[in-house]
């Protein structure tokens, strides 16, 4: 006998599309759906137009950013740095190897938890396997500090635009509010993280000096040009931008956090002159380190303008947009290579962007055929004696399980969070909270389904065989399930800000 191969995610979906045609056809009150299934498609795609849209130009600049090797840059920089830290007699004795493991995997927890790092892991995996090594771990612990501390943060997410972003959407909620106590569920799995790493890390550590490896050397590109002509060109003109943008509507922002509002027409001034000052920092070191500038403050402008200006998923895309174009200018790309590299990023993502589309239609079977009521009033009546309580830990555990067969965050939530979000209305529990057990469910599992392409991509890099991987991993994942159900009880025995 063969081994059971998982079925295409396309193939899921349309599966479940089919068997969602059929039961209109025996749930009673149902309308009976046909050749629906195939307009479904189409409506599916035209309902969720706008996300797919938002999906393919996020996907698109950031992989203009990365094209320019500016992420890369700056976090060998980074390492570089931590590595000369060793001749500090303080920072021995508390080992530089647990410091960089600590500072390693917070970055890239931050990047999984701001915009949903994943794909990208692939590359820094190569990278800081041999730093790792060089430390005296093994390559599970270089795989743990890239690819595990991002999942884990984009479990924990409070700003990703693929989980986060695209889920409250569809459960009718502002986009990234309830983020106060998300930054807390954040904090706590990076640090059980962090924990679990750094006491493996501990077990298999050989007695290696780090600095007889000497350090990473961060290589330029052009020896003598660190910084062209072009990135002080567009500096100049954001500068400009953000001064007039300024002049024009400083004076409009009211930050939301939670239920409060607060007029801050300082705001946009302080980060205009930050910006301004920071960039000139990175300007004088190399365009990558300008480039990467422009990446950070894509995400604090979008913070400050989805907080404080109400900005939805146009104004975000305008705003990676002009960071696409940014980067690949100031990285002396033409017109045509930032167009191709554009390309090649939204094709990259294209087979995300179509499952959005495939997974609404499923929804709009289930509306027109008329069983999202009796499916909702069905669970709502299965559920009825488990309380709040159980009912978000079943939401949870079916999160948890349909994450082991479709990795996708987008897809999952096309097809979950339109019944979802309802149920809970009815169970009394808040949409925020089922969000958040949405994304602990999304995020867990990713790290150990032999369905995401990343791990398995990951792991061949890494050259760890899949079943090794997961004889390291799943007591861990087994505890990161059981605290996210654990970070769920405060949503509904407490009040919490946007919750």
């Amino acid at each position: 006998m063969g081994k059971f191969k998982v079925p295409n995610t396309y193939v899921i979906i349309f599966t479940v599309l089919l068997v969602c045609a059929v039961s209109t056809w025996f749930v009673p009150g149902g309308n009976p759906q046909t050749w629906q299934v195939f307009s479904a498609l189409y409506e599916g795609f035209s309902q969720q137009a706008g996300i797919i849209a938002f999906v393919l130009i996020i996907g698109g600049a950031f992989w203009v950013v990365n094209s320019t090797k500016a992420v890369d840059h700056g976090i060998m920089k980074f390492i570089s740095r931590i590595q000369g830290l060793e001749r500090y007699a303080m920072i021995r004795k508390m080992g530089v190897g647990n410091i960089v493991i600590t500072l390693v995997m917070l970055l890239f927890g931050v990047f999984g938890a701001v915009f949903g790092m994943s794909e990208e892991t692939i590359a820094f995996v190569a990278v800081v396997i041999p730093l790792a090594r060089s430390l005296g771990y093994d390559d599970f612990v270089g795989v743990c500090m890239v690819y595990l501390a991002a999942h884990v943060g984009f479990a924990g997410a409070m700003l990703n635009p693929f989980t986060i972003g695209i889920a409250q959407d569809m459960s009718g909620l502002a986009l990234f509010s309830g983020i106060e106590y998300r930054i807390f569920c954040w904090i706590v799995l990076m640090l059980i993280a962090i924990a679990f790493v750094l006491w493996y890390a501990s077990k298999v550590r050989k007695p290696v000096r780090m600095m007889e490896s000497g350090p990473v050397e961060v290589a330029e590109e052009n020896p003598g040009k660190t910084t062209g002509t072009r990135a002080w060109i567009c500096f100049g003109i954001i500068l400009l931008s953000l001064i007039l943008f300024s002049v024009f509507y400083a004076s409009d922002c009211v930050i939301k956090i939670g239920q409060g509002e607060y007029s801050v027409p300082w705001l946009l001034w302080a980060l205009t002159a930050l910006f301004a000052v920071v960039s000139l920092f990175a300007l004088r070191n190399s365009t990558k380190m300008f480039i990467l500038n422009l990446l950070m403050f894509t995400i604090v402008f979008m913070v400050a303008g989805v907080m404080g200006y109400g900005w939805y998923l146009p104004e975000i895309c305008a705003l990676f947009m002009a960071l696409a174009v940014a980067s690949g200018f100031s990285a002396e790309y033409s017109a045509d290579d930032i167009a191709k590299e554009f390309i090649a990023g939204a094709k990259d993502i294209f087979s995300a962007a179509l499952i959005i589309g495939f997974a609404a239609g499923i929804i709009v079977i289930l509306k027109d055929g008329q069983v999202i009521d009796i499916m909702l009033s069905s669970m709502a009546s299965a559920l009825e004696g488990s309380g709040k309580v159980g009912a978000l830990g079943t939401m949870y555990g079916i999160q948890t399980f349909i994450n082991l067969f479709i990795p996708s965050a987008s897809a999952k939530a096309a097809v979950t969070m339109p019944i979802m979000a309802p149920f809970s209305d009815l169970i009394g529990v808040s949409r925020q909270a089922t969000v958040l057990a949405f994304q602990f469910g999304d995020g867990f599992t990713n790290m150990i389904t032999p369905c995401s392409g990343v791990l398995m991509a990951v792991l061949s890099v890494a050259k760890i065989p899949y079943e090794k991987w997961v004889r390291f991993v799943w007591k861990f994942i087994l505890v990161l399930i059981v605290i996210g159900f654990l970070l769920l009880l405060p949503t509904v025995f407490m009040t919490l800000p946007g919750f």
